[in-house]
């Protein structure tokens, strides 16, 4: 049968009874003119009178999105906002001498009794501020302004700062060996009693002792000061040579000399000939140190230097000391009375800083402070 063409196109012809029972079954579907009519709630504009009402459908969406994104950024930011838990273990007191210290950010006010330090805190002064740093069975220790103290270490037996620039004032009564100082450039341990720490911002530092010694420490070089004397150090380097203050100036830059040249070249070598030839026999401080920081000829007019002026005690022999026979050299330092090396022998021996052995210990510590006016 053939199309019906017209029909198709515009309704003209004869129509095809299968088409016509296609447009019966589609009927409720055909296209009719008619007003547009909006349902009521999308109607911008309310009927209701008698004022004009301006409804936003679309603001309960836009709020939900803003509580989606809001949520979203909380939990993007949450792991970075840590929650600092309280200050555990034992603080050391501190007391404000002058101006406005800190302990982290926190200021410490003058009249505050109550501040506290504790271990990984730093406590900060600036150009104007001083402070006082005390701990019951330790001693106590005054803090000058530019300075910068941090708690490491605070057991029964280990205690131990870091000054990371500035100046301290330590009266320690603690046995020998508890109480520890890091710096940039050299340990600092107390064998008892009381001493000035300096810390400049290169890290060269410098400390004078005032009662009992103190060991100097950096990668097995060691210097001991004791009362009178003081002793410098540089990064990298460490400790110096230890003199008294009271030695000539000329001695103490002939020293100076001697621990910044090269070794063995001409500058050493005659600086340590100058300090040679100036030493008395207090002096043998720093001349039982230069054993240890010359070698060859160097060491052997070291020797013969140091024999004249205090005579070798017994058990001491020039070869020993010549190859730093370890046990000749404590001998020879303990000849010289400033304080028994087996306290330094044990505590290097030890895993750090510890207190000495009962019969090595010094009861008289803080005795001593005391009569020096030392003590708090």
């Amino acid at each position: 049968m053939p199309m019906k063409d017209d029909y198709l196109w515009d309704g003209s012809g004869t129509p095809d009874p299968e088409v016509q029972g296609l447009e019966s079954l589609l009927a409720e579907f055909r296209h009719t003119e008619r007003p547009l009519t909006l349902p009521a709630e999308t109607s911008l504009v309310s009927s209701k009178p008698p004022g004009l009402v301006v409804q936003f459908p679309w603001l309960p969406r836009l709020a939900a999105a803003a509580v989606i994104l809001l949520a979203s950024i909380i939990l993007l930011f949450l792991p970075a906002i840590r929650v600092v838990p309280p200050p555990a273990g034992p603080g050391w007191d501190v007391a404000n001498l002058e101006g406005s210290p800190q302990i982290g950010s926190e200021s410490i006010s003058a009249n505050q009794s109550a501040a506290k330090l504790y271990v990984g805190q730093t406590l900060t002064t600036n150009s104007s501020s001083r402070v006082s740093l005390s701990e019951e069975d330790l001693g106590q220790i005054q803090i000058d302004p530019n300075s910068r103290v941090r708690l490491l270490q605070s057991g029964p037996s280990h205690k131990r700062l870091q000054l990371e620039v500035g100046t301290i004032h330590a009266a320690i009564w603690a046995p020998p060996g508890e109480f520890v100082v890091d710096t940039p450039s050299a340990i600092a341990v107390d064998l008892g009693c009381a001493y000035t720490l300096h810390v400049t911002p290169d890290g060269s530092g410098t400390i004078r002792t005032t009662l009992g010694w103190v060991g100097f420490h950096l990668n097995g070089r060691d210097s001991f000061i004791p009362a009178g004397a003081m002793c410098s150090t540089r990064p990298k380097v460490g400790p110096g040579t230890p003199y008294f203050e009271d030695a000539s100036e000329s001695f103490r830059d002939a020293l100076h000399t001697f621990d910044h040249s090269e070794p063995g070249s001409d500058a050493a070598s005659a600086a340590l000939a100058a300090v040679l030839s100036q030493s008395r026999a207090k002096d043998g401080l720093t001349l039982w140190h230069l054993l240890s920081r010359t070698s060859g000829a160097e060491r052997v007019e070291v020797y013969a230097r140091f024999a004249a002026l205090v005579p070798p005690p017994q058990g001491v022999a020039r070869e020993g000391i010549l190859r730093l026979d370890s046990h000749m050299l404590d001998l020879y330092w303990n000849a010289l009375h400033l304080g028994d090396i087996s306290i330094w022998r044990y505590w290097e021996q030890s895993s750090g800083p510890h207190p000495a052995p009962a019969s090595k210990q010094l009861p008289t510590k803080k005795e001593l402070l005391l009569r020096k006016n030392l003590a708090p």
